[in-house]
């Protein structure tokens, strides 16, 4: 398809550089299509909290939340060459063996193979709190590999204390990450570090609404897909057939996929909260619908067109034009109910992208999901 079709205007003051709190005050815009609506730019809107999704549920369904933990993955350092130095920021994107990571590396041409970088500390100052490591490899498009001096857990240790929240471009561009990303750029619920970007949708969630959701009858599910910097790179290609995406490292447990089968078999939903879950879901599902314990690699890139299998409603965020996810939940809801959600969304004020508001999307196509 080509990509323009995914393209919409978005105002830079719609873009959130903080989140709201209490995290489950964001607000949420529900989305059903409407008939014809994947033709034509319409749909059934409704304007909601995040705290409203008790009622927007039914006993019996069921939520899958992400629990990855995202690291510090942002370093800044010097790249050492002699007597000449320069200032090089990173961002870790993924882990290769015990000490070697990929990370996106500005201005990357300051980089050869060979070249020591030393992160959290000048070349000249002491080595306290300094993380040294060696250019071990150079891709396209900024993509460097760095073999650090340490390995294991103390790189996670020295990668904690050095790095800050790896918040993204339109963020980071703006404003400088501090102490409080640490906390709300992570999810309450959030347990295997991995990740080098939230799974958005679950910055929503508070003890409060996890509590009110199971009063009603919804159970949560684990799984884990850990969030790759991948899903902040713009689609550049005129068409999505000529778009790599980047691969990401998931987990399906044996018990999470039979209870999900249960839920299924008993008539629930399956409400995917955030697309990292349902593109994991969906790298998971068999073609009956039902889903298998799976663990590795996805690199599952779903666009309109693309059959459901596991997943009967979605909550996420607002998401970039042309970008990946966009076109995701076009294929989802169509694309036609989703130019009209979003332009509702900004002509009422939304907060668009990993900081911002919600919506609750209901499928275009019947089979696998049910409304």
């Amino acid at each position: 398809m080509r990509t323009d079709l995914f393209d919409f205007h978005l105002p830079d003051d719609a873009i959130a550089l903080r989140p709201v709190s209490p995290r489950d005050s964001a607000r949420l815009l529900v989305v059903k299509p409407l008939a014809g609506s994947c033709a034509r730019e319409d749909a059934d809107l409704a304007d909601l909290h995040v705290r409203d999704l008790v009622e927007q549920l039914r006993p019996g369904d069921a939520l899958v939340l992400n629990d990855t933990r995202v690291i510090p993955a942002a370093l800044s350092g010097v790249r050492m060459r002699g007597d000449v130095s320069a200032n090089v920021s990173i961002n870790l994107t993924a882990r290769v063996d015990e000490n070697r990571w990929r990370a996106f590396a500005r201005p990357a041409k300051r980089l050869d193979v060979g070249d020591r970088v030393r992160f959290g500390s000048t070349a000249s100052s002491c080595l306290m709190g300094a993380l040294d490591a060696t250019v071990s490899a150079k891709g396209e498009a900024g993509d460097v590999e760095f073999a650090f001096d340490v390995s294991g857990d103390a790189l996670d240790a020295a990668i904690a204390a050095t790095g800050v929240m790896p918040l993204p471009p339109y963020i980071a561009l703006k404003r400088a990450p501090d102490e409080a990303d640490r906390e709300t750029y992570q999810t309450v619920f959030a347990a295997k570090d991995g990740a080098v970007a939230a799974p958005t949708a679950g910055l929503h969630f508070t003890s409060e609404l996890f509590a009110a959701l199971e009063r009603r009858g919804v159970t949560q599910h684990i799984v884990t897909l850990h969030v790759g910097a991948g899903t902040f790179l713009p689609v550049k290609v005129d068409d999505t057939d000529d778009h790599k995406m980047h691969s990401e490292w998931g987990e399906v447990s044996k018990q999470t996929a039979d209870a999900l089968n249960a839920v299924r078999a008993k008539g629930g939903r399956i409400v995917a909260v955030g697309t990292t879950s349902l593109r994991l879901l969906e790298s998971a599902a068999r073609d009956d619908g039902t889903i298998a314990p799976w663990s590795g690699e996805t690199a599952i890139f779903i666009t309109p067109g693309y059959r459901f299998k596991a997943v009967d409603l979605l909550l996420t965020n607002f998401h970039l034009p042309r970008s990946t996810l966009f076109m995701l939940v076009s294929a989802f809801a169509g694309l036609g109910t989703m130019r009209a959600a979003y332009g509702h969304a900004i002509a009422n004020g939304y907060r668009f992208y990993s900081y911002g508001d919600a919506s609750l999307l209901f499928p275009a196509q019947q089979g696998a999901a049910r409304g």
